[in-house]
């Protein structure tokens, strides 16, 4: 449009010239022309602001694109986070369920164990009540005697038997006298009456050192361990598989070796009775 203009200019002008046309005329076409400046002036405010409105549409799409982009990254950020929280849960899950069984299974092992400790303990208490009546019988048996001749006691779930060696043997001798056979006697009556029951016989002495019949002091306490046992099997059939005889000489004493009282108490022998416990050793495996 511009080049357009000083063409018209310029051809009015010529015309105006070589033909001599009227000053009204010249005056109109001096008029159309400045209409027609003013037109393109107009044009050109209104090109200048579409192309500064097109700048910012392109600006605003980039920005728009940018954010889908952004959106887009986003939206797949997200999904990965979800794909591992879905992943997380799927084995908490997992876990949950064996931790379960495992409860389950562990629950099932302590009831079974609660079970197995209470059915432990009766049978425990009914070893304890066999144990006190054993102990009752044989105090019952032998209640004869003086306590100074013998003693009935319980220790680790077994019945002792402890009898004095002026019960049974003269000093340093093996022969088991009278009064002795006869209280061997009636222990023996209560043994048959429970085949079950485990019999040890221990010999027993003070520390001063034999001097006669015998080498020492633990061939003295076996002998007379063997010698009880002689009595109870053979002359009272008490069964020779449930008796085993043995001397501990001096090195486990009841008392003090320092006094004469002591040294009484320390010449004894002991018939040491054991319960079954085949039930309770059972349980406990």
């Amino acid at each position: 449009m511009k080049h357009l203009l000083p063409a018209f200019i310029t051809l009015f002008v010529f015309a105006g010239l070589t033909s001599c046309v009227s000053k009204k005329k010249f005056t109109e076409a001096t008029n159309a022309i400045s209409v027609l400046q003013q037109d393109s002036l107009r044009f050109e405010n209104d090109l200048a602001i579409l192309r500064k409105n097109l700048r910012e549409s392109n600006q605003l799409y980039e920005d728009l694109k940018k954010q889908l982009s952004d959106v887009a990254s986003a939206k797949s950020l997200k999904e990965q986070e979800l794909d591992k929280a879905r992943q997380l849960l799927s084995n908490t899950e997992q876990q949950l369920s064996s931790t379960q069984e495992q409860l389950s299974s562990t629950a099932l092992t302590i009831e079974e164990q609660q079970k197995r400790l209470e059915a432990l303990q009766k049978l425990i208490d009914q070893q304890r009540s066999v144990v006190e009546n054993l102990r009752n019988t044989i105090n019952k048996a032998l209640g004869q005697y003086k306590a100074e001749d013998l003693d009935v006691f319980v220790k680790d779930g077994k019945v002792y038997v402890s009898l004095q060696e002026k019960l049974l043997f003269k000093s340093g001798s093996a022969v088991v006298g009278k009064e002795g056979q006869e209280a061997l006697g009636k222990i023996a009556q209560v043994l048959n009456t429970d085949p079950k029951i485990q019999i040890v016989v221990e010999g027993h002495t003070d520390s001063i050192p034999i001097r006669r019949t015998f080498e020492d002091n633990w061939a003295l306490s076996t002998a007379r361990a063997v010698s009880i046992v002689r009595i109870l099997t053979k002359d009272y059939q008490v069964d020779p598989a449930r008796v085993v005889a043995s001397g501990h000489s001096y090195f486990d004493p009841r008392d003090t070796n320092a006094t004469p009282e002591g040294r009484a108490l320390n010449r004894r022998t002991e018939i040491i009775l054991s319960p079954n416990l085949d039930e309770l050793y059972r349980l406990m495996e």
